[in-house]
């Protein structure tokens, strides 16, 4: 199947075992199918269910906007199995929040993840400009945590009590990562 890319100005980019293409329309019941599976709804703070609907109009009123970039993460044998985005782009103070989801069970653990991560960062600083990309993640989700360091963001903030799921109170963490070409300046 073609997927024509939303942004017609956003290039594949490629990485250690996997690829990064430009989100299409034609994703969205694969997006939707995955952001509603029980394991990947666990590590996200917004719980609800996912709808077609909801992401036809994240696709208009974010990606279209150009407050959001976001990829669709592939294997090298052209298999798709999660998303990657950088949301709330802010141009002026050259920041963005980093997101990312493996919807594939399978592929959890195989080091997809912090591929991605470092492509996303690479792809933030270098092709974009920016100065800063954070991200959030619960506490206890070490899988991730330990990823996003590898892929060079490291601890900003611990946040006690921040977020109410599933009945109760979790702590979140903030993790951020400078552009390194700007923190030696």
């Amino acid at each position: 199947m073609k997927y024509a890319p939303i942004d017609e100005q956003l290039k594949t980019l490629y990485g250690d075992g996997i690829y990064l293409r430009p989100l299409s329309v034609a994703d969205t019941d694969l997006i939707v199918d995955w952001r509603n599976r029980d394991f990947v709804k666990e590590n996200f703070i917004y719980r609800g269910a996912f709808t077609k609907e909801g992401h036809l109009a994240w696709i208009e009123n974010k990606i279209k906007t150009g407050e959001v970039i976001q990829f669709v993460l592939c294997t090298d044998e052209d298999k798709p199995i999660g998303s990657v985005y950088l949301r709330d782009i802010d141009r002026t103070c050259r920041k963005a929040e980093y997101g990312i989801f493996i919807g594939e069970k399978e592929a959890l653990s195989c080091g997809y993840g912090t591929a991605a991560a470092k492509l996303a960062v690479a792809f933030a600083f270098e092709e974009l400009g920016l100065h800063k990309l954070m991200l959030r993640v619960l506490a206890g989700n070490d899988r991730a945590k330990r990823s996003y360091e590898k892929a060079g963001f490291v601890q900003e903030a611990y946040l006690k009590d921040e977020v109410f799921l599933d009945g109760r109170y979790r702590d979140l963490i903030l993790m951020a990562c400078i552009n390194p070409k700007e923190e030696e300046e």
